[in-house]
């Protein structure tokens, strides 16, 4: 596995190809960014991002959602994949944050992972972009890259690459390094077609060298 020192030097390349890495979900406000981090799950950011606006402008509050019938719901999220499971999940978190939060979306893990349909990556993503609250979420991208340079162990859990990350990364970089790993995973270390032989992190990661070679 990568020390410390060397997963720095690789996250730190990773900066330096995508130096304006940012969550690519569109909101307004921490309620909007919740809800589509919710939707997100399993299904891409540009899909989410075109379904939202419609949503947001008909239900634009918790109260809003809260009160909208299950199926307006559905026919407005209807492109995004396991829309009828979202759908109740996102009209009971807005009920839920009503009910629990006085109406405003949680700042700690700890609560937000009670709201429905959110997990741990998730409740990572809120705290990380809605507040600024230290956290790095590990989706497909950020767990394939951190395998592929041996960050972590090949057969680490995801909340065993989340850890890894935390202790080998400064706390203050840990939103930074979230969203840069997710942009080199989404359009540079490909999941079917990585760019090792143009990839300025080649000569650390021993995936890309064996890559190369079964395709000599």
């Amino acid at each position: 596995m990568l020390s410390k020192e060397k997963t720095m030097e690789a996250i730190s390349r990773m900066y330096e190809m995508f130096p304006e890495a940012h969550g690519e979900l569109v909101s307004d406000n921490p309620f909007q960014l919740l809800i589509a981090v919710i939707l997100s799950a399993q299904a891409t950011d540009v899909s989410v991002n075109k379904a939202t606006p419609a949503l947001f402008a008909a239900y634009p509050t918790p109260e809003a959602l809260s009160q909208a019938p299950i199926e307006a719901i559905i026919e407005k999220i209807k492109t995004i994949g396991l829309y009828r499971n979202k759908a109740k999940n996102i009209k009971a978190c807005a009920e839920m944050l009503l009910a629990e939060y006085g109406g405003e979306v949680p700042k700690t893990r700890e609560e937000l992972i009670k709201l429905p349909g959110v997990g741990r990556k998730t409740a990572n993503v809120v705290m990380g972009d809605a507040f600024g609250v230290p956290a790095i979420a590990v989706d497909t991208h950020v767990e394939r890259v951190s395998k592929r340079l041996r960050i972590c162990k090949l057969k680490a859990s995801v909340t065993e690459v989340e850890e890894t990350l935390m202790r080998k990364v400064p706390k203050e970089l840990w939103v930074k390094t979230h969203h840069t790993m997710i942009f080199f995973g989404r359009y540079h270390c490909l999941a079917r077609s990585p760019k090792c032989e143009i990839c300025p992190l080649l000569d650390m990661c021993q995936e890309g060298k064996d890559r190369l070679e079964i395709t000599k």
